[in-house]
């Protein structure tokens, strides 16, 4: 395991390697013999897993309910909105026949010339087209609306260059998409969604997020307006966390989604469609984690605290066992997952460094002279801090402590955004310090011409134009024409 850890890429050397490396030996994912998708590994999906989980009882505080639609979506209905499918059309996936055969040669199979589709299906990148076409069969008058739906699933977006978690060809998310009869009901309904998923990225992740709009360049193909929430990792990068969209009448009019309204008159109706998803797992590594493996929030860690016995004689481990019986069942009474390792396969000292690798938040030890002294040593992973503390009342103790480390892994990642975080007015200035990484807050005239000019010669995207902060008015940086705000800008993975 001590060969597992010095393997483990430093940071400061290759923050890329590092992240590979991390996703690898904590056994989050690994490649899989399909290009660019990954295996989800059982510790990664107990991650995954937990965000769910919260995510989903978020939804269904705010009204929202699950359904499952296809993963084929004909070529057709693609074609119906047009600035959907461009945005989308060089990652599809595209099925073409339904049957395979035994190759007449002998060489294994070969797909039924025979059996060849008569309209092309496309693996979903997304699902708007295909649950629009549905809606039009669920919606007919005011009263069907608004509809509220959520879908967890996979999607296929033919990516070139994957990175685990980060960008693959193949990953899981959730999608919302809901109907609404005013045009004011649904850019409420974008913004509370975005609004969701600020609150999850800093309460449970403990990553700090800017909330904001997308600019046109950067907007989702087929929004009239793109929410975003925008993190940034510990290289400076900016990591797009989630988006929330606000559709217009885009869809309801390529798939004629018509209700009658209130004053009985037809209308198209109005859209939103939200999603996060597995790229979740890139930022609470990518925020959190340090040179001795994972550091994972309280919140969403699989195991909060692993117990580990040091022993001599079998004797001595009855006694031990006996006594963290008792913690255990008194750490679960409070809701905390915890673990007790006294499998006698593997060495006290690997499993420190297996555990610590894989960011158990807190770890406990018991060995013969602990038992005498009823005592327990406890380390927390996020600073690595060891004490010797008391048996009685350790389940409050250890409650607390969970507290505090997910308090101390916001702040500390909070603290890392504000310093990395600068106001720049010239475009020398900016050119200078983007090379420095972090987040530039700087004026630019609204136009995708400048926008583009800098992302040309800078690799910079605007981030977002946020929603809350200084709006000032000033002068673009590149122009010297007028400026509504400042906006953010960063590298971006």
């Amino acid at each position: 395991m001590a060969k597992e850890l010095k393997d483990l890429t430093k940071r400061s050397e290759n923050y890329s390697q590092w992240y590979n490396d991390l996703v690898l030996k904590a056994d989050l994912a690994e490649q899989s013999a399909v290009r660019g998708c990954m295996v989800i590994k059982p510790y990664g999906y107990a991650i995954w897993e937990k965000m769910q989980r919260q995510l989903d009882d978020m939804f269904k505080e705010t009204g929202h309910v699950n359904a499952y639609f296809p993963l084929l979506i004909p070529k057709s209905f693609l074609s119906r909105e047009a600035e959907h499918v461009e945005g989308f059309a060089k990652e599809c996936a595209v099925v073409t026949h339904h049957r395979l055969m035994n190759d007449p040669e002998g060489k294994g199979v070969v797909v039924d010339p025979n059996a060849k589709l008569e309209e092309e299906l496309i693996i979903r990148p997304t699902s708007e087209t295909i649950i629009w076409n549905t809606y039009k069969n669920w919606i007919n008058s005011y009263r069907d609306l608004p509809i509220l739906v959520n879908q967890w699933a996979n999607v296929m977006r033919w990516e070139m260059r994957t990175r685990l978690f980060l960008r693959t060809a193949e990953f899981l998310w959730q999608e919302g998409h809901t109907a609404h009869a005013t045009q004011q009901e649904a850019e409420e309904e974008a913004i509370k969604m975005l609004h969701v998923y600020a609150e999850f990225a800093e309460k449970y992740m403990a990553v700090p997020v800017v909330k904001g709009v997308k600019s046109a360049n950067e907007r989702f193909a087929g929004a009239l307006e793109t929410y975003t929430i925008e993190a940034m990792m510990q290289d400076g990068k900016a990591l797009q966390s989630g988006t929330s969209h606000f559709l217009g009448q885009n869809f309801a009019k390529a798939f004629d989604v018509q209700f009658v309204n209130k004053e009985n008159k037809m209308e198209y109706v109005w859209a939103t469609s939200w999603g996060v998803s597995t790229r979740l797992m890139g930022a609470l590594i990518m925020t959190h984690s340090d040179d001795n493996g994972l550091v994972l929030p309280p919140t969403l860690a699989p195991i909060q605290v692993v117990i580990v016995p040091i022993y001599k004689n079998e004797e001595q481990l009855t006694a031990i066992n006996e006594k963290v019986d008792g913690i255990v069942a008194k750490l679960k009474a409070l809701g905390i997952s915890v673990k007790y390792d006294n499998a006698d396969n593997k060495r006290p000292g690997f499993k420190f460094a297996d555990y610590e690798l894989k960011g158990v938040p807190v770890r406990l030890v018991m060995g013969g002279r602990d038992l005498e002294n009823n005592t327990m040593e406890l380390m927390r992973r996020d600073t690595l801090e060891k004490e010797t503390i008391s048996c009685d009342g350790i389940e409050a103790y250890v409650k607390n402590l969970l507290d505090e480390i997910q308090e101390n892994i916001y702040q500390k990642a909070l603290n890392y955004r504000n310093t990395r975080t600068v106001e720049v007015n010239s475009y020398d200035e900016f050119k200078e310090k983007i090379e420095e990484g972090g987040f530039l807050l700087a004026h630019w005239d609204g136009t995708p011409e400048t926008e583009e000019k800098i992302k040309e010669e800078t690799k910079a995207t605007i981030r977002c134009i946020p929603l809350e902060g200084d709006k000032t008015p000033g002068t673009c940086m590149v122009t010297g024409k007028p400026s509504a705000c400042r906006v953010v800008f960063a590298r971006a993975y």
